[in-house]
Protein backbone atom coordinates (compact mmCIF):
# COMPACT_ATOMS: atom_id res chain seq x y z
CA UNK A 1 0.00 0.00 0.00
CA UNK A 2 1.03 3.45 -1.10
CA UNK A 3 0.56 6.16 1.90
CA UNK A 4 2.53 8.58 0.29
CA UNK A 5 0.25 11.96 0.34
CA UNK A 6 1.30 14.70 -1.98
CA UNK A 7 1.04 17.85 0.43
CA UNK A 8 0.61 18.10 4.15
CA UNK A 9 -2.47 20.20 3.84
CA UNK A 10 -4.34 17.34 1.67
CA UNK A 11 -3.13 14.85 4.09
CA UNK A 12 -5.01 16.95 7.13
CA UNK A 13 -8.13 17.88 4.45
CA UNK A 14 -10.46 15.22 5.32
CA UNK A 15 -9.30 14.10 8.53
CA UNK A 16 -8.81 17.02 11.09
CA UNK A 17 -12.36 18.38 12.74
CA UNK A 18 -13.06 20.67 15.78
CA UNK A 19 -12.82 19.38 19.26
CA UNK A 20 -10.50 16.77 18.19
CA UNK A 21 -7.52 15.40 20.46
CA UNK A 22 -4.23 15.64 18.63
CA UNK A 23 -0.61 14.24 19.59
CA UNK A 24 2.30 15.81 18.41
CA UNK A 25 5.79 14.56 18.56
CA UNK A 26 8.74 16.35 18.85
CA UNK A 27 11.17 17.34 22.10
CA UNK A 28 11.56 21.26 22.24
CA UNK A 29 11.65 22.03 18.63
CA UNK A 30 13.91 19.02 17.92
CA UNK A 31 11.91 16.02 15.92
CA UNK A 32 8.37 18.35 15.47
CA UNK A 33 6.49 18.00 12.32
CA UNK A 34 6.78 21.78 11.29
CA UNK A 35 4.58 21.17 7.91
CA UNK A 36 1.90 19.06 9.12
CA UNK A 37 1.80 21.60 12.62
CA UNK A 38 1.42 24.36 9.77
CA UNK A 39 -1.03 22.16 7.59
CA UNK A 40 -3.61 21.91 11.37
CA UNK A 41 -3.48 25.83 11.37
CA UNK A 42 -4.35 26.04 8.02
CA UNK A 43 -7.44 24.05 8.57
CA UNK A 44 -8.67 26.69 10.90
CA UNK A 45 -10.20 23.73 13.31
CA UNK A 46 -10.66 24.99 17.04
CA UNK A 47 -10.95 24.02 20.15
CA UNK A 48 -8.76 21.25 20.13
CA UNK A 49 -6.79 19.00 22.77
CA UNK A 50 -3.02 18.93 22.25
CA UNK A 51 -0.80 15.90 23.72
CA UNK A 52 3.01 16.90 23.30
CA UNK A 53 6.15 17.22 25.19
CA UNK A 54 5.80 21.01 24.85
CA UNK A 55 3.77 24.18 23.30
CA UNK A 56 6.33 24.63 21.39
CA UNK A 57 7.57 28.54 21.08
CA UNK A 58 5.44 31.68 20.54
CA UNK A 59 6.03 31.95 16.61
CA UNK A 60 6.73 28.28 16.26
CA UNK A 61 5.81 24.76 16.56
CA UNK A 62 2.22 24.70 18.31
CA UNK A 63 2.87 28.32 19.31
CA UNK A 64 1.28 28.77 16.38
CA UNK A 65 -1.98 27.40 16.99
CA UNK A 66 -1.58 28.91 20.36
CA UNK A 67 -1.38 32.15 18.12
CA UNK A 68 -4.57 31.40 16.08
CA UNK A 69 -6.31 30.61 19.46
CA UNK A 70 -6.63 26.78 18.01
CA UNK A 71 -5.96 24.95 20.99
CA UNK A 72 -7.96 24.88 24.06
CA UNK A 73 -6.53 22.49 25.92
CA UNK A 74 -2.40 21.50 26.78
CA UNK A 75 -1.65 17.60 27.63
CA UNK A 76 2.44 18.65 28.04
CA UNK A 77 5.39 18.28 30.36
CA UNK A 78 7.61 21.53 29.96
CA UNK A 79 5.96 24.48 28.73
CA UNK A 80 8.20 27.28 29.79
CA UNK A 81 9.31 28.73 26.56
CA UNK A 82 6.30 30.13 25.57
CA UNK A 83 4.97 33.71 26.37
CA UNK A 84 1.65 33.80 24.86
CA UNK A 85 0.48 29.93 25.96
CA UNK A 86 1.49 31.65 29.62
CA UNK A 87 -0.60 34.82 28.97
CA UNK A 88 -3.22 32.64 27.88
CA UNK A 89 -3.17 30.38 30.69
CA UNK A 90 -3.11 33.15 33.22
CA UNK A 91 -5.92 35.03 31.80
CA UNK A 92 -8.04 31.79 31.77
CA UNK A 93 -7.63 31.08 28.24
CA UNK A 94 -5.77 27.97 28.35
CA UNK A 95 -6.47 25.00 30.18
CA UNK A 96 -3.47 23.18 30.83
CA UNK A 97 -2.59 19.40 32.09
CA UNK A 98 1.17 19.48 33.49
CA UNK A 99 2.31 15.75 33.94
CA UNK A 100 5.52 14.49 34.63
CA UNK A 101 7.60 13.34 31.84
CA UNK A 102 8.36 9.75 31.87
CA UNK A 103 4.56 9.37 32.62
CA UNK A 104 3.24 11.30 29.50
CA UNK A 105 5.77 8.97 27.16
CA UNK A 106 4.10 5.75 29.33
CA UNK A 107 0.98 7.35 29.04
CA UNK A 108 1.00 7.33 25.54
CA UNK A 109 2.88 3.71 24.72
CA UNK A 110 0.53 2.24 27.27
CA UNK A 111 -2.65 3.99 25.00
CA UNK A 112 -0.94 2.76 21.87
CA UNK A 113 -0.53 -0.63 23.39
CA UNK A 114 -4.70 -1.25 24.62
CA UNK A 115 -3.83 -0.43 28.28
CA UNK A 116 -6.08 1.82 30.07
CA UNK A 117 -4.23 2.72 32.99
CA UNK A 118 -0.97 1.93 34.85
CA UNK A 119 0.37 2.42 38.39
CA UNK A 120 3.42 4.55 39.00
CA UNK A 121 5.58 6.20 41.99
CA UNK A 122 6.02 9.41 40.21
CA UNK A 123 3.86 11.89 41.81
CA UNK A 124 3.05 10.89 44.67
CA UNK A 125 2.66 13.23 47.69
CA UNK A 126 2.31 15.96 45.06
CA UNK A 127 -0.27 17.81 43.39
CA UNK A 128 0.13 15.19 40.46
CA UNK A 129 -1.73 12.86 42.56
CA UNK A 130 -4.88 14.56 43.99
CA UNK A 131 -8.02 13.30 42.96
CA UNK A 132 -6.27 9.56 41.51
CA UNK A 133 -6.32 6.35 43.19
CA UNK A 134 -3.38 5.51 45.20
CA UNK A 135 -2.36 1.49 45.76
CA UNK A 136 0.37 0.13 47.92
CA UNK A 137 2.84 -2.53 46.30
CA UNK A 138 5.41 -4.14 48.36
CA UNK A 139 5.71 -1.57 51.21
CA UNK A 140 5.17 1.66 48.50
CA UNK A 141 2.96 3.95 47.19
CA UNK A 142 1.35 4.29 43.53
CA UNK A 143 -1.14 6.64 41.99
CA UNK A 144 -2.67 5.22 39.04
CA UNK A 145 -2.54 7.09 35.45
CA UNK A 146 -4.92 6.65 33.03
CA UNK A 147 -3.79 6.06 29.37
CA UNK A 148 -3.90 8.47 26.51
CA UNK A 149 -5.05 8.20 22.90
CA UNK A 150 -5.78 10.89 20.30
CA UNK A 151 -8.05 11.39 17.42
CA UNK A 152 -5.00 12.01 15.76
CA UNK A 153 -0.94 12.00 15.55
CA UNK A 154 0.78 14.21 13.96
CA UNK A 155 4.94 12.80 13.89
CA UNK A 156 7.94 13.64 12.31
CA UNK A 157 10.71 11.05 11.24
CA UNK A 158 13.84 10.99 8.69
CA UNK A 159 12.92 8.17 6.75
CA UNK A 160 10.36 6.66 5.54
CA UNK A 161 9.23 3.73 2.51
CA UNK A 162 5.98 3.93 1.00
CA UNK A 163 4.28 1.46 3.50
CA UNK A 164 4.71 4.27 6.23
CA UNK A 165 7.80 2.15 7.81
CA UNK A 166 9.53 4.48 9.61
CA UNK A 167 12.87 5.53 10.80
CA UNK A 168 13.95 8.25 13.26
CA UNK A 169 17.26 9.97 13.53
CA UNK A 170 18.69 9.98 16.84
CA UNK A 171 17.54 12.47 19.59
CA UNK A 172 14.72 13.67 16.86
CA UNK A 173 13.14 9.95 17.56
CA UNK A 174 11.64 11.49 21.01
CA UNK A 175 7.89 11.26 21.53
CA UNK A 176 7.14 10.60 17.97
CA UNK A 177 6.54 6.81 18.48
CA UNK A 178 4.05 7.23 21.45
CA UNK A 179 2.77 9.49 19.97
CA UNK A 180 2.06 7.65 16.77
CA UNK A 181 1.18 4.60 18.37
CA UNK A 182 -1.74 6.44 20.13
CA UNK A 183 -2.92 7.75 17.05
CA UNK A 184 -6.22 6.48 15.75
CA UNK A 185 -4.92 8.37 12.51
CA UNK A 186 -1.31 9.08 11.87
CA UNK A 187 0.30 11.15 9.94
CA UNK A 188 4.16 11.04 9.12
CA UNK A 189 5.85 13.62 8.04
CA UNK A 190 9.32 12.55 6.38
CA UNK A 191 12.49 13.70 5.18
CA UNK A 192 13.04 11.01 2.72
CA UNK A 193 10.87 8.50 1.12
CA UNK A 194 12.45 5.05 -0.64
CA UNK A 195 10.08 2.65 -1.99
CA UNK A 196 8.96 -0.42 -0.56
CA UNK A 197 11.26 -2.91 0.62
CA UNK A 198 14.68 -0.77 0.32
CA UNK A 199 14.37 -0.45 4.25
CA UNK A 200 16.23 -2.77 6.36
CA UNK A 201 13.74 -4.58 8.67
CA UNK A 202 16.32 -4.57 11.15
CA UNK A 203 16.60 -0.53 10.94
CA UNK A 204 12.79 0.27 10.94
CA UNK A 205 12.19 2.35 14.38
CA UNK A 206 8.44 2.43 14.19
CA UNK A 207 6.53 -0.16 11.67
CA UNK A 208 3.85 0.99 9.10
CA UNK A 209 1.01 -0.25 10.74
CA UNK A 210 0.79 2.26 12.87
CA UNK A 211 1.18 4.97 9.93
CA UNK A 212 -2.16 5.79 7.82
CA UNK A 213 -0.52 8.36 5.51
CA UNK A 214 3.38 9.82 5.02
CA UNK A 215 4.08 13.47 3.69
CA UNK A 216 7.58 14.61 2.56
CA UNK A 217 9.01 17.69 3.62
CA UNK A 218 12.62 17.30 2.06
CA UNK A 219 13.74 20.60 3.66
CA UNK A 220 12.54 21.15 7.15
CA UNK A 221 13.64 24.44 9.16
CA UNK A 222 14.90 22.50 12.10
CA UNK A 223 14.86 25.73 14.12
CA UNK A 224 17.19 26.04 17.22
CA UNK A 225 15.38 26.42 20.26
CA UNK A 226 17.90 28.36 22.61
CA UNK A 227 21.25 29.25 20.77
CA UNK A 228 24.32 30.03 23.09
CA UNK A 229 27.56 30.91 21.98
CA UNK A 230 30.85 30.76 23.75
CA UNK A 231 31.97 34.46 24.45
CA UNK A 232 34.84 35.87 23.28
CA UNK A 233 37.91 36.06 25.44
Amino acid sequence: MNKLTASADLALADIAADHQTIAVGGFGLCGIPEALIEALKNTGVTDLTCISNNAGVDDFGLGKLLQTKQIKKMIASYVGENKEFERQYLNGELEVELTPQGTLAEKLRAGGAGIPAFFTQTGVGTLIAEGKEVREFDGKEYILEPSLTADIALVKAYKADKAGNLVFRKTARNFNPECAMAGKFTVAEVEEIVEIGELDPDEIHLPGIYVNRIVLNAAPEKRIEQLTLKAEA
